[in-house]
């Protein structure tokens, strides 16, 4: 991981995002802005590179879900309040969710719901991304897509992603660097997809830990028994690892048949 060079990461990234849109002829870019680090962070990137007039985000709270610290970050990049907008989820995921049986939600269920809401989100997304020209700016980190930690066709769907590369601690790291407001790195991660749910509860170890394992696991390729990390559980090593193997399946769908 490359947490003592953030500027390196970012300068990266915006060039990433400028090149893109020169390459597609897009001018603006829709983005879903929840209120945590990755929509945050990958908001003020696309900011960046493309200036904030040309910069749409959508906020879609399910509920009685607080925006305010996704306007905040809208507010602190000066994106023009013409360009944002908010449309309340509950009416389109409670059509969905009666024809269902998600009645009284047990753990399963609660999961279930989180992806409907997922995908909820997104048909806003992309419906507003066509009407104005735009691409779909997306909010993955490479902890959270290794970890297998999102909804298919929900908030893992984009037309471009400028932080899939950083590790959630890389995130952190870039958020200090562009010197966004403190709530931002030092709330706990949320996926919003239920109340009180947080990430790391749900996963059952920190970002921090699985990135360490993930950086030794993943990018320099070792086995679990050459894994090194001092102070850390060698259970705790191997549930993240359980977690990337469980979870690979989702980054190979859809399985076709090849000619």
């Amino acid at each position: 991981m490359n947490v003592s060079n953030s500027k390196q990461l970012i300068d990266s990234a915006i060039d990433f995002l400028k090149e893109v849109f020169q390459k597609t002829n897009k001018t603006k870019v829709v983005i879903a802005v929840s209120g945590g680090i990755d929509s945050a962070v990958s908001l003020t990137l696309a900011t960046k590179a493309l200036g904030p007039t040309n910069v749409f985000p959508i906020f879609l709270p399910f509920a009685k879900q607080d925006m305010s610290d996704a306007k905040l970050i809208a507010e602190w990049n000066h994106i023009p309040h013409e360009n944002w907008q908010e449309i309340q989820i509950e009416p389109v995921v409670d059509v969905l969710t009666h024809s269902t049986d998600l009645q009284e939600l047990n753990q399963t269920e609660a999961v279930r719901l989180g992806n409907i809401k997922a995908r909820v989100r997104m048909l806003f997304v992309y419906d507003l991304a066509k009407k104005l020209n735009a691409l779909v700016c997306g909010t993955e980190n490479k902890s959270e897509k290794y970890l297998g930690y999102f909804t298919r066709f929900g908030d893992e769907a984009s037309d471009i992603e400028p932080i899939a590369h950083l590790y959630k601690t890389e995130v952190r790291a870039a958020a200090k660097s562009l010197n966004m407001p403190a709530i931002f790195w030092e709330k706990a991660p949320s996926a919003g997809l239920w109340q009180d749910q947080t990430d790391e509860q749900e996963l059952g170890f920190t970002y921090e830990i699985a990135d360490l394992v993930m950086e030794q696991f993943l990018d320099q390729k070792k086995t679990i028994g050459e894994i090194n990390l001092p102070g850390i559980d060698q259970s705790v090593i191997q549930k993240v690892i359980d977690r990337i193997n469980n979870m690979s399946f989702k980054l190979q769908v859809p399985y076709c048949l090849s000619k």
